[in-house]
């Protein structure tokens, strides 16, 4: 296991333990990272007009698109380690 990966797992476990609930826009950055660095690029259709949480995730995992999985675990590890 590489030190990044590593570091991400931590960081994953760390965000169950925040002392503050982020408010709901940092909550999509955290699931559209997370998403990004463990599947990669979005390839479900978008959820419709009726599932609006559904697509507030889609659209913040899809704002991510194209970055790389290790990029996505490190901008991960920042964020949650700027709301710790």
């Amino acid at each position: 296991m590489s030190d990044l990966t590593a570091r991400f797992e931590a960081a994953v476990a760390n965000s169950s333990k925040l002392s503050e609930r982020p408010d709901n826009a940092t909550l999509l950055k955290i699931y559209g990272l997370y998403k990004q660095a463990t599947q990669g690029d979005v390839t479900e259709k978008k959820p419709g007009f009726g599932d609006m949480v559904g697509r507030a995730k889609w659209d913040a995992w899809n704002s991510v698109k194209g970055t790389s999985a290790d990029d996505a675990m490190q901008r991960y590890i920042d964020l949650i380690e700027s709301l710790s």
